[in-house]
């Protein structure tokens, strides 16, 4: 049997872990998150032009419902509320915030930006879900509603040509 991954009490090829540290992104040095939510950017991208935005949202249920199962069995198994390794719900998030946009550069790296920042602030229901809701749900979750704003700004910016 392999080793476990340090914090994760599983080890690296548990379906489990290489989902939730994104096949390995979660382990790239310093800032995890960014890398998951640079990680999603291509995946969007390319999900969108083949199917749309429905199909990037349907992208999202998918990542958000395998995320969740992968991160509560990682915190079921190593007892860590939130290992930073875990980038699935940013993954998730990152492309939650990109259904509203077309496939834009620009509209890209602004969601990329507005995301970080949300991801890290956690405005409210972000910030209560991540006190509040333990286990696979809550890691997942808060990158949900931290999209949402993304969601709501990135409209705002298109409505009103600022980008």
């Amino acid at each position: 049997m392999a080793p476990p991954v340090a914090g994760l009490a599983l080890p690296f090829r548990h379906p489990a872990v290489l989902l939730a540290t994104w096949f390995g992104v979660g382990f790239l040095p310093r800032a995890p998150g960014t890398w998951g939510s640079l990680a999603a950017l291509p995946l969007a991208w390319i999900v969108s032009w083949g199917f749309g935005p429905t199909g990037l949202f349907v992208a999202v249920l998918l990542i958000f419902g395998f995320g969740w199962c992968a991160t509560a069995i990682i915190a079921r198994a190593g007892g860590a509320s939130d290992p930073g390794v875990v980038v699935v719900d940013e993954v998730a998030g990152q492309c939650l915030a990109l259904v509203a946009a077309p496939r834009d550069l620009l509209l890209y790296v602004v969601s990329f930006l507005l995301f970080r920042a949300a991801d890290i602030f956690k405005p409210w229901p972000a910030s209560w879900a991540d006190r509040t809701i333990h286990g696979g749900l809550g890691i997942m979750l808060d990158d949900i509603f931290a999209a949402l704003w993304v969601v709501a700004a990135l409209l705002l910016i298109m409505r009103f040509g600022i980008a």
